[in-house]
């Protein structure tokens, strides 16, 4: 399973229990910027689950800037939606999508996913994120540490998150040590132990560590 919500769910359905392996973040693609912009991002595609629309009325009733940048079949309503203050990129090229999460406030999480890599991501280049608290999140965002949550999936919640967020309260160094937690060397790693486990030995996971 990719986290304990789908670990929960394995067992509720199937009544049967299921180890937890997180998927790999790629670290080394991204770094932490020395400049930091007047910005919050979203990033990913626009589908009504990522609930972008929560974002989008927060914004609207904050007046701070908010980039979003990916495309998707919400994407025409929510730019009708959306006040002056919020910009809408499209999809944008890998460089372009490492240079936004290097430099934005912080990162938005408005949605409920099973895991969700956008956030570690985000904290690999050293940047904060503010996140609904409920599936994956819980578990690759330490509120106060890497994050803060918001505990009502509604725009009155959202918007004080936000209006209280300071990122000066976050150190970039620590958002990249704990992304690396979930790093691809780790995944191998980790998977290297379960399949030892599983088969009684015979794997070297050690061996697995350096590839």
């Amino acid at each position: 399973a990719i986290s304990r919500a789908v670990q929960a769910r394995i067992a509720r359905h199937y009544g049967r229990p299921a180890h937890i392996i997180y998927p790999p973040v790629d670290t080394s693609a991204f770094a932490p910027s020395d400049e930091v912009d007047d910005y919050y991002l979203i990033l990913g595609r626009l589908v009504p689950y990522r609930r972008i629309d929560l974002a989008v009325e927060a914004f609207n009733r904050l007046g701070l800037p908010l980039v979003i940048a990916g495309d998707g079949r919400d994407r025409a309503a929510l730019e009708r939606m959306a006040g002056p203050n919020v910009r809408f990129l499209g999809r944008v090229p890998d460089e372009e999508r490492r240079r936004l999460l290097a430099r934005c406030r912080a990162f938005l999480w408005p949605g409920e996913e099973d895991f969700g890599i956008a956030p570690l991501e985000a904290n690999a280049s050293g940047r904060p994120v503010i996140a609904y608290a409920a599936g994956g999140a819980l578990e690759t965002v330490v509120d106060g540490v890497t994050g803060t949550f918001f505990h009502e999936q509604t725009v009155d919640a959202l918007a004080e998150a936000v209006a209280a967020f300071d990122p000066a309260r976050y150190d970039p160094a620590t958002l990249r040590r704990h992304a690396e937690q979930f790093d691809v060397l780790h995944f191998k790693a980790e998977l290297a132990r379960f399949v030892d486990q599983a088969t009684g030995g015979g794997t070297n996971h050690e061996a697995h560590e350096g590839k």
